[in-house]
C-alpha cells in the first residue's frame, strides 16, 4: 500500500533515459537524484527557498560541488529521509 505526496513525484525511469532530453521537467519543478541508486525525483522550486531544503543542499555542496553529471541536484541523504523531508515541506 502507498500514498501520493502532492508536491513531489518519484521519476519511473532508468538514469540512461533521465539524462536523454526526451525527459521533461515540468514548469515550476526541478529534478533531484537521491540515495545511492541515484533514484531520480521531481520537486516543486519552491522547495529551494525552505530552510529545511536549503540545509540539505548545504550538505550537498560539501560532498559532491556543483558538478552534476546527470543534469540534475544529487542530494547526499537515504530516500527514505528525503520523502520524509519533503512530506514535512508539504505540511508547512
Amino acid at each position: 500500500m502507498g500514498f501520493r505526496l502532492p508536491g513531489i513525484r518519484r521519476a519511473s525511469f532508468t538514469a540512461t533515459q533521465a539524462a536523454s532530453k526526451s525527459v521533461e521537467v515540468p514548469k515550476g519543478h526541478l529534478a533531484v537524484y537521491v540515495g545511492q541508486e541515484m533514484k531520480r525525483f521531481i520537486i516543486p522550486i519552491s522547495y529551494l527557498s525552505q530552510p529545511l531544503f536549503q540545509e540539505l543542499l548545504s550538505q550537498a555542496e560539501e560532498e559532491f560541488g556543483y558538478d552534476h553529471p546527470m543534469g540534475g541536484l544529487t542530494i547526499p541523504c537515504r530516500e527514505n529521509e528525503f520523502v520524509d523531508l519533503t512530506f514535512r515541506l508539504n505540511m508547512q
